[in-house]
């Protein structure tokens, strides 16, 4: 009897050791969403229509986009208000929008920084945040951009706010700058770039990154 009750134990202490690892993922998760959903809440009063928000992204590449471009934020998007709801347009798979609320829990720690264009009051009136949607109505569906080409038939995130912002209002949110001009030189950058390209990099590309639109003279942090 005293064996059977031993026996019983061990098994339970077994599948309670494998069962932990999902139990604390699921309460970081839940405890991401939840910051996210308080963070979301102080800001949402203040945010306006047009303005672009980044994060550290959880997709496989991420970390990749990290380390060639020494910064913690690897994924933007830009913010419409729809309906009374605050959606993020971003350029994912395919290039689509979602709420403020689910975008911001995606990425990591929840967490996210929100920038306008410095003189947003003037340049962004009605007709001008129109043409903004507009610029990114014609991206809508599309398929994310691997290669980070410069081409219109696919497109990736920092990218498609560029475009749009360019195409809108004249306006040039960050420097462009060519494949080469990143750090390339670590490891898990050579073996992304590897999988992507092969022995081809196209390292005259032009490039717009998160990091170089989130550090734009042109933009302020709404706090």
């Amino acid at each position: 009897m005293k064996l059977t009750f031993l026996l019983f134990l061990v098994l339970l202490l077994a599948l309670a050791t494998l069962a932990y690892p999902r139990l604390q993922h699921r309460l970081t998760r839940y405890q991401q969403a939840r910051h996210a959903e308080t963070a979301v809440a102080i800001l949402a009063p203040k945010l306006h229509d047009g303005d672009l928000i980044f994060q550290t992204s959880t997709s496989a590449q991420s970390r990749a986009i990290q380390l060639a471009t020494h910064s913690p934020y690897s994924h933007c998007g830009i913010l419409f208000k729809r309906n009374g709801e605050w959606r993020v347009f971003e350029a994912v798979q395919p290039v689509s929008e979602t709420s403020l609320a689910a975008w911001t829990a995606r990425g990591q720690r929840g967490r996210f920084v929100v920038k306008r264009l410095r003189d947003a009051e003037t340049v962004l009136t009605p007709a001008a945040l129109q043409r903004l949607q507009t610029a990114g109505e014609q991206y809508r569906g599309k398929s994310y951009d691997l290669y980070f080409g410069w081409s219109d038939d696919r497109i990736y995130c920092s990218e498609l706010l560029w475009k749009m912002y360019q195409q809108a209002t004249g306006r040039q949110i960050g420097q462009l700058e060519t494949l080469r001009e990143f750090d390339l030189s670590h490891p898990a950058v050579q073996a992304k770039l590897k999988e992507r390209y092969g022995n081809q990099i196209p390292l005259t590309e032009k490039v717009i990154s998160p990091v170089r639109m989130l550090e734009s003279k042109e933009l302020v942090e709404v706090r």
